[in-house]
């Protein structure tokens, strides 16, 4: 796609054309030999920088002699990035982007771009707000590629930590880094990551999250297929593991690739706590998962089809909770699911006190007027309010999604078939989930493909002392992350005197 901005054969004639923006400015300095011209927006640049390190710099130095050619304001200026070029598709993208251009005259083709950025806009708090925990660092990445880039490097001092920048957005330009570990990461997945990214085709770059959905290998699929996160340890731990990581300028988020189905239910926590209450949590939330993914739908196939299968004990509360429900268990269910999901849209999308008094109280009010209308019964809203509550174990904001979605079409299954019906959704999830590439690497791993080594941080967190090796369907370059030793356990003597 084209940029629609008006032709342009000079830098003249684009600075003419530029100044139709009433915050665009082109002033005269005028110097005891010559006159300065300096163009810039001044809505993306910062004056008091541009007075100190630039304007006052020129006047110093013009009142000895005269500068007689671009190149002299290198040694001058000190700022590093500076640049001398006459290509006008570049001091174009660089205006933007918060360079000052200098001409030694009006007609002059060749120009000094000098980066004076304004950092306005910019939250100075990098605290994670969606992926909280209670132990361990809450740094977090704000929307400043730099600072983003700082962050890494803060934990990362290695110079082995690579980072590779293009320009991505038609109308954007958006600046987009990709970050790797030479040495560790498959250099396979460096290019080809590198080279999906070049081919994306956008006018502008909102959010990282976008070119994750372009470059993914199947975008006809509810499931999340690389990990996007904003947390910096996160981050970190998936490129020395031998992932890539990207994102976008504007955007807190990272994300990190090749992923699987399991790097969507660890927590950063697991491995600040001892490996056993890190594998207990960690079950929990699998558990969590499938509870809230089939718990609506087995109540719908139960009381559609197969009543004998509860027992006698229970079978008398679940037929009082119904009788006088005029609805059928599914359309029971999804009243209920759809009301929670309701009130879970209105709550995110309110203010944070305001959404947490509605989720509450408001799930209150319904539930019990339902009930008194004869609306649902006593027993769904139990189940249903309890899957809601798993959903949210999910550590992951796009998985608790999906978990979301595939609820309904399980739920419309059961009320179909029954319990024939589940199987059937479950087989399918399988076959879906199995097929599935993350940059062309299985999704489902370490189960199918099978490797055992895998299980050492899948279902379970084990030990630092076995869990020292890199995942091996990243085919890194060194497999190893660190050579355990055993802690040497000595008994204290005391002296008896």
């Amino acid at each position: 796609m084209d940029n629609p901005k008006t032709a342009v054969n000079t830098l003249t004639q684009m600075i003419h054309a530029l100044q139709k923006s009433s915050d665009f400015k082109t002033n005269t300095i005028a110097l005891p030999y010559q006159e300065i011209f300096i163009s810039y927006f001044i809505t993306l640049i910062d004056e008091t920088k541009l007075q100190e390190s630039l304007i006052l710099i020129l006047q110093r130095r013009s009142s000895e002699s005269p500068i007689r050619s671009t190149e002299e304001l290198l040694p001058l200026i000190p700022i590093h990035e500076l640049e001398i070029t006459d290509c006008l598709e570049v001091i174009h993208q660089k205006l933007f982007k918060g360079y000052v251009v200098i001409r030694l005259n009006e007609d002059d083709q060749k120009c000094a771009l000098v980066h004076i950025p304004n950092q306005i806009g910019f939250r100075n708090s990098n605290d994670t707000e969606n992926e909280f925990s209670v132990v361990g660092p809450k740094v977090g990445f704000i929307e400043d590629l730099d600072t983003n880039i700082h962050l890494l490097r803060l934990q990362i001092n290695v110079p082995s930590l690579i980072v590779k920048e293009m320009t991505i957005g038609s109308m954007s330009h958006t600046r987009v880094a990709i970050l790797y570990i030479d040495g560790i990461t498959n250099e396979e997945i460096v290019s080809r990551i590198e080279k999906r990214l070049k081919e994306i085709d956008f006018d502008i770059v909102f959010d990282s999250s976008q070119l994750d959905q372009i470059i993914a290998d199947n975008s006809n699929t509810p499931f999340p297929l690389f990990m996007s996160t904003e947390r910096r340890d996160r981050v970190v731990y998936s490129l020395i593991s031998g992932q890539v990581a990207f994102i976008s300028d504007g955007s807190p988020y990272f994300i990190t690739g090749p992923s699987t189905l399991f790097d969507f239910f660890i927590s950063p926590e697991d491995y600040y706590l001892p490996w056993i209450l890190g594998s207990f949590f960690r079950l929990i939330r699998i558990f969590g998962v499938i509870f809230s993914l089939f718990a609506s739908a087995l109540y719908v196939g139960v009381m559609t089809f197969h009543y004998e299968v509860v027992p006698h004990s229970l079978l008398g509360p679940l037929i009082y909770s119904r009788i006088n429900v005029p609805f059928t268990p599914l359309l029971e269910v999804l009243f209920l699911e759809i009301t929670i999901e309701f009130l879970r849209e209105a709550g995110a999308r309110l203010p944070t006190k305001i959404g947490q008094t509605l989720g509450i109280v408001g799930g209150i009010i319904i539930g019990q007027a339902a009930v008194e209308a004869a609306l649902t019964s006593n027993i769904l809203i139990i189940i249903v309010s309890l899957s809601a509550l798993a959903s949210f174990a999910t550590p992951i904001y796009k998985m608790a999604n999906t978990i979301r979605f595939l609820r309904f079409p399980i739920i419309v299954l059961a009320s179909i078939w029954g319990g024939l019906g589940i199987f059937i959704g479950v087989c399918f999830l399988l076959v879906h989930i199995t097929r599935l590439k993350s940059l062309g690497f299985p999704y489902t791993v370490p189960i199918y493909p099978f490797r055992a080594a895998g299980f050492k941080d899948s279902f379970l967190r084990l030990p630092y002392q076995i869990n020292h090796s890199r995942p091996s369907y990243l085919r890194p370059k060194l497999l190893q992350r660190y050579k355990p030793k055993d802690v040497k356990k000595h008994k204290q003597e005391w002296d008896e005197n």
